[in-house]
């Protein structure tokens, strides 16, 4: 059994450790997306190096402070280029200019890629992790030098949406001893089960202080049981430890503890520190309530079957999961019951072994089934992506083929399935049309058509009103304004639509602008 010692304040003192007050709360801007652990601090009185601060009047002044406590400190690598301008998309690959941003301010930039917008349309959210990922040229009006504002939006809303490893890939391009970098990166590798990759982290970021509760948590992974629990006798010496941390800290190091007492309270909003000791000591926590992010854990081989279905069915919302994953999910066993996620494991099993036995009666018979389970959870493109290449290979009679056409729509091959159909209806010609960027001489049948005619009949001259003053530079700003026109004017303010498809069309994002159009009318998310 292991013993948790805690030391006494004077042996503390005597074997050389201070008795520093509690770390003072972080001053300046945190992160939009607040589950974000504060797993990585420099505690009160030691230097960025994690040398101890010396401070001292100078001889003859009068004393000028009123307390003791460290002001802030920027700690910029003067051989590193900013991370502003690090991306996983080259401009060569996306099509945007590289000087995108342009003259917009840093912070403003920051403020709209972290905005949350709700029942984004698949190709805009597309179209948005684009703009996260992409290698584009710091905007022109910075912020403060070392602070790399800009980046770390990027990365907050890449972990709001789940997109895990792309934004740890972008965290591993960027300065490892930049503290907030630090903190985004450790964070994110406990939610992807690579604990031990983030605790060698901190081995090799000696000039970051880490947290007791993460060193505490390190020490553990690696066996050295006897310093974690002097680190937490420590800590709660030093008060370095919250009352609200300290019991799942004890039953982490010590789960012989747990032996007949309740079980913890679960936090409602834990960090991903505490996600992962709550799962060590037994009582793992479902990710059904918890940010996006958290989805990632349940997709790992040792969770149950629903979690993992559960999980990867929010991501694939979100277009941060491969849909093929999803599909290898849905088809892996057989559905154990009925109702919900079940009902979605059946009808996907069904059509996937009756078009793998090229039965086109029966697949025109499964279709619409498997298209109302997933259009209930809004995984229509989902599903274009597991089979139009299939469905519009058979050629299926009637409203099947219909509903093969408007999936085969959704997918990167919209304009080729459109030149390739005869339209049996004028929806179907409204589609074509959209599908091709020409409209002209086809009848709309709704206000909806009637609006997307109006970017479709002709090619755009003129910038819409609401960004031509943005133009040309702070043609980054007017996207994401586009973005929110888009997105808000769907639920019924087309003027708001059309003007944002025309931006995209001017700024040559034809594809996006074709796709969205399409989603309006395929999808029918409007409000």
């Amino acid at each position: 059994m292991r013993t948790l010692w805690r030391a006494p304040a004077a042996l503390l003192i005597a074997a050389g450790v201070g008795l520093a007050p509690p770390a003072q709360a972080e001053t300046g801007p945190m992160s939009a997306i607040d589950w974000l652990s504060r797993s990585v601090v420099t505690p009160a009185g030691m230097a960025p190096g994690g040398s101890r601060a010396v401070t001292g009047a100078h001889p003859g002044e009068p004393p000028v402070s009123t307390g003791a406590s460290v002001g802030d400190v920027t700690v910029m690598s003067l051989d590193r280029p900013s991370a502003n301008g690090l991306g996983l998309l080259p401009a060569t690959r996306t099509g945007l200019p590289r000087d995108l941003w342009g003259a917009t301010p840093e912070a403003s930039l920051a403020v709209a890629l972290r905005k949350e917008r709700l029942d984004t349309l698949p190709s805009v959210q597309a179209f948005l992790l684009e703009l996260l990922l992409a290698e584009l040229n710091p905007p022109l009006n910075t912020a403060l030098p070392g602070r790399n504002v800009l980046f770390l939006a990027r990365v907050d809303r890449l972990l709001d949406l789940g997109a895990l490893e792309p934004a740890l890939a972008l965290l591993e391009q960027a300065d490892p001893t930049d503290p907030e970098i630090f903190r985004r990166h450790f964070d994110v590798a406990l939610l992807l089960g690579q604990e031990d990759a983030a605790c060698a982290m901190m081995e090799r970021a000696p000039s970051i202080a880490p947290s007791f509760p993460a060193r505490i948590f390190c020490l553990a992974r690696r066996g050295d049981w006897q310093t974690a629990a002097l680190s937490f006798g420590t800590g709660r010496a030093l008060g370095q430890i919250d009352d609200d941390i300290a019991p799942l800290l004890e039953r982490f190091l010590e789960p012989e503890l747990a032996d007949g007492a309740d079980d913890l309270e679960p936090p409602a909003r834990p960090s991903p520190l505490v996600f992962r000791m709550m799962e060590a000591i037994g009582q793992s926590m479902p990710t059904g309530s918890l940010p996006l992010a958290f989805a990632q854990a349940d997709l790992r081989a040792n969770t149950g079957w629903k979690a993992q279905l559960e999980a990867a069915e929010r991501l694939a919302r979100v277009g941060v999961l491969d849909p093929n994953q999803l599909l290898g999910l849905y088809t892996d066993q057989s559905a154990a019951a009925s109702g919900g996620v079940w009902d979605r494991v059946a009808a996907i099993t069904a059509l996937d072994q009756a078009l793998a036995a090229n039965k086109a009666t029966r697949v025109a018979q499964l279709l619409p089934a498997a298209y109302d389970v997933m259009q209930s959870q809004e995984l229509e493109p989902v599903l274009a992506a597991f089979y139009a290449p299939q469905l519009t290979a058979m050629d299926l009679p009637g409203d099947a083929g219909a509903l093969a056409f408007r999936l085969a729509l959704l997918t990167p091959d919209y304009e080729t399935v459109a030149r390739a159909r005869t339209p049996r209806d004028l929806d179907e010609r409204l589609l074509a049309g959209i599908a091709q960027g020409k409209t002209a001489g086809i009848a709309a049948q709704d206000q909806l058509g009637l609006m997307l005619k109006q970017v479709f009949d002709a090619p755009p001259t003129t910038a819409p009103d609401p960004y031509a003053a943005l133009l040309p530079g702070r043609l980054g700003e007017a996207l994401l304004a586009a973005i929110d026109d888009i997105t808000e004017g769907a639920k019924g303010d087309y003027h708001r639509v059309v003007a944002g498809l025309t931006l995209l069309r001017m700024a040559g994002l034809e594809s996006v602008a074709r796709r969205t159009a399409l989603e309006l009318v395929i999808l029918e998310r409007r409000g």
